[in-house]
This record gives structure tokens, C-alpha cells and sequence, in this order.
């Protein structure tokens, strides 16, 4: 805890709580309990991470790895931007050159409260488990930069920096914009084992405990973040034969994408 609590972002902390704009006496009371309540869980909650590096390279919109595949899906929108897909931060097979990615997933421990006692309890200790999560990956890609994969040995970089992502590389995790498939859990509890940190998946891919986190890791100084948008069912049908499934069965995981056509 003593280590993980300078890594906690209270931006994001605030944006959860819709604390946006509110007066800052407001804020400053909800940061309080907070911090009262991260107090309380002093030697009692702990943040674990499980990561491996692979040699990797891209063959089209799919990772490989000596592993296994991992497909990915690209944009499709219209106009002069590029369309963009996570494997293009990855050397091309073409090549002849090992690249390296790396897997992730973290988790907290932490004593959630229960809401039917005491709602406003429940949901502060979700929130503060949530971010507890977020800066346990913050620690561990911190140390994945400098010491494991060490792409980045000498960086040092302030609290603030680290939150505000002015490292080189990107962690884009499962179920956000560039990556919203949460089967994608599948395949990477199948890498890293995430049980081996106490991560289990349900079978729509969500992972218990709630507070988990879980990606990839991009090394590459022009890689960045993007946001999927909409897909037609020619790549879903594409993406379905890459990852051996059914069309059907990964529509589910992907709705939102395909209800915005």
C-alpha cells in the first residue's frame, strides 16, 4: 500500500464520482475519506502483477509470438487519418527481425465493503480498489521500462509525468477504445496465467476481483493511443476466423462497436 498510494491518479479517482466542476470543498471532503479509508487498509491490501515479454512481429492486423497468434482488429473509418491497429507498433514479419511485446494483468486485494450495509462505503472502496489497480499497472510498467524489458533504463520521470503517460510506450488494456473485446482475456489469461495472482474470468471475460487490469505492452516512441469506432461485419468475420470463433459468438463482446453503423 505504501508503495502503490503515490500512483494513485485522483483525476480519474474524481471523473468516477462525477466530481467534475463540483466545489472544491466537495472534493476535498471526498478525498478525505478517502484517504481515511486507504489508512484502514494498511498491511491489510496488497497489489499484485503478472507480466511476460515475448519476441513478437505483426503478420497483417495479428501479433505472433513463438506463443501463438493474437489477433487484433483495425479501424474503419473514412477520411485521410491512417486506420489504425495495435499490431502496426510491431515489426512486420517481413523483416527478419524479432520484435518484443509484453502481456500484463494486475489486481488488489482490497476489503470491498458491502453495499447493502452501507452504499456510500461500497462504492468508495470500489472506486479506491479500482485505483489501487490502475497503480499497481502504473508501478509495474514503470519497472517493466527501466529494469525487465529496459528500453528505457535511465528514465526519470515525476509522479505527475507518469500519470500524465510522458513515457515512451503504451499499456492499452482490455475493453478500452483500442482494444473493447473482453474475450481478448481469453487469450492472454492463456499467456500469463492469470490465476497465478488470483484473477479469475467469468464467461463473458470479466475478471474477479472487479479491480483488475489487464494488456499489452508497446515499446515502439510512435506508438499511441486510438479509439476502435465502429467495424463492419466483413471485419468481424475476419476477425472471427483469425481468432477460431464464430461470428456469432464474438458479436457479443464487440455490440457496441457494431451498433454504431
Amino acid at each position: 500500500m505504501a508503495q502503490l498510494r503515490p500512483y494513485i491518479n485522483w483525476i480519474y479517482f474524481f471523473h468516477a464520482w462525477s466530481m467534475n466542476g463540483k466545489p472544491e470543498e466537495e472534493r476535498q471532503s471526498l478525498r478525505r475519506d478517502a484517504e481515511d479509508l486507504l489508512s484502514s487498509w494498511q498491511g491489510r491490501c496488497e497489489g499484485r502483477a503478472v507480466f511476460a515479454l515475448f519476441d513478437a512481429n505483426s503478420d497483417g492486423d495479428d501479433i505472433v509470438t513463438d506463443d501463438g497468434r493474437i489477433p487484433l482488429l483495425r479501424q474503419q473509418h473514412s477520411g485521410s487519418e491512417p486506420n489504425l491497429c495495435l499490431a502496426d507498433f510491431v515489426k512486420p514479419l517481413s523483416m527478419g527481425e524479432k520484435d518484443t511485446i509484453g502481456v500484463f494483468a494486475t489486481t488488489v486485494d482490497a476489503p470491498v465493503s458491502d453495499a447493502a450495509s452501507d452504499p456510500y462505503a461500497s462504492l468508495l472502496s470500489q472506486t479506491l480498489a479500482d485505483r489501487l489497480a490502475e497503480a499497481t499497472t502504473e508501478l509495474m510498467h514503470l519497472e517493466v521500462r527501466r529494469n525487465y524489458w529496459g528500453y528505457a533504463p535511465d528514465e526519470h520521470l515525476s509522479i505527475d509525468d507518469l500519470l500524465s503517460e510522458r513515457f515512451q510506450g503504451i499499456r492499452p488494456a482490455v475493453g478500452y477504445p483500442s482494444m473493447p473485446d473482453a474475450s481478448m482475456n481469453f487469450v492472454f489469461d492463456s499467456l500469463i496465467d492469470f490465476s497465478s495472482i488470483g484473477i479469475s474470468l467469468t464467461e463473458s471475460g470479466m475478471m474477479l476481483p472487479h479491480a483488475s487490469v489487464s494488456g499489452l505492452m508497446f515499446a515502439h516512441p510512435k506508438s499511441r493511443y486510438f479509439t476502435l469506432g465502429p467495424i463492419g461485419e466483413d471485419q468481424l468475420k475476419d476477425y472471427a476466423r483469425r481468432r477460431g470463433k464464430s461470428a456469432d459468438e464474438l458479436r457479443r463482446f464487440l455490440q457496441a462497436n457494431l451498433n454504431n453503423n
